[in-house]
């Protein structure tokens, strides 16, 4: 049995007969019968039941198939870690980016990676944090960018900013119109906050367990439903500035600085020590780095930077 048969029989069993499998592979039918004949001599058991209508599985053809796609899916990962291993990185990266960040991050990541990576297929994911830091331990990420991401093994992380959180309201809300809120304040107010595990309503539960306030807030896990929520006036929402730009652009919102205390949290770009792509993984990583500074840099994001050794430096987490 080698991968060559193991690949004819996924295709014959996702195609549903030899003769259309035959077309996708580009070999002779008779040629893939044989070869399945073949294989079914060596292991013994029969794998494909034949009819009119073409071929299904049998039980142990089931077991095999399940066993060989993971095969073929091993074999193409370890493709992409030998490419990824020559000078110019290439190959797939999963990149997740939170949703409070993808609409303004998303877009210049993208083009920066054209110019400065063109050989990575760069597979981008949007998400909640806690989504995304649980995608990164699972595996089915390369790099993120995660606010107050849990310390675990296999990853590496550079931490690039603090980015402090406001309050949103509506054109014309009285705290538009008051300039800031307090913390104690704003909880005066029907507040929507993503719904817990996440980041958000962490920061938030731990800031008013510091200060003595009991932060009652709807939960809502979808960012286009909290900036409805906050335009029809049923509700505030917050986070950080950079989550509604676009909103604050066309005149629908109105972002006021949270006051005794100011709510925060920092952003760094994690990246897996498991990646099968650890090339096009660093990458990516330093390509997003740079983007997000230049940013900061600019005044499109307002956060606050790291210091350049910082950003430059990739830590480890203890075990």
């Amino acid at each position: 049995m080698d991968i060559r048969q193991l690949k004819y029989f996924v295709q014959i069993a996702e195609s549903g007969n030899f003769s259309r499998a035959a077309e996708v592979l580009r070999i002779a039918q008779p040629s893939l019968s044989q070869q399945m004949k073949n294989l079914e001599e060596e292991l013994g058991v029969g794998l494909l039941l034949r009819h009119a209508r073409g071929v299904t599985l049998t039980e142990l053809g089931q077991q095999l198939y399940d066993h060989a796609r993971r095969i073929l899916q091993e074999v193409d990962r370890v493709k992409d870690v030998v490419r990824s291993s020559s000078l110019n990185p290439s190959g797939r990266v999963s990149v997740g980016l939170p949703t409070s960040a993808c609409r303004g991050l998303g877009l210049p990541l993208i083009q920066a990676l054209a110019e400065r990576q063109p050989n990575i297929s760069l597979h981008v994911v949007e998400a909640m944090t806690g989504y995304l830091d649980d995608f990164l331990q699972h595996g089915r990420l390369d790099v993120a960018l995660l606010y107050d991401h849990k310390a675990f093994e296999h990853v590496a992380w550079t931490e690039m900013m603090v980015e402090e959180l406001m309050l949103f309201v509506p054109p014309g809300h009285p705290l538009a119109e008051q300039g800031s809120v307090s913390f104690r304040e704003m909880f005066d107010w029907p507040i929507v906050l993503p719904g817990a595990p996440n980041v958000m309503r962490t920061v938030i539960e731990q800031f008013a367990a510091r200060h003595d306030v009991v932060p009652a807030a709807m939960a809502c896990d979808s960012l286009p439903t909290i900036a409805r929520l906050v335009r029809s006036g049923r509700a505030l929402g917050v986070m950080p500035h950079f989550a509604f730009m676009d909103e604050m652009e066309r005149g629908e919102m109105t972002a006021v600085p949270i006051l005794d205390p100011t709510p925060s949290w920092r952003l760094s770009v994690v990246v897996s020590q498991r990646s099968m792509n650890p090339r096009g993984s660093e990458a990516v990583a330093k390509v997003m780095a740079d983007v997000i500074a230049a940013m900061v840099d600019s005044g499109t994001w307002r956060a606050r930077l790291r210091t350049e050794k910082a950003r430059g430096e990739a830590r480890l987490p203890a075990r």
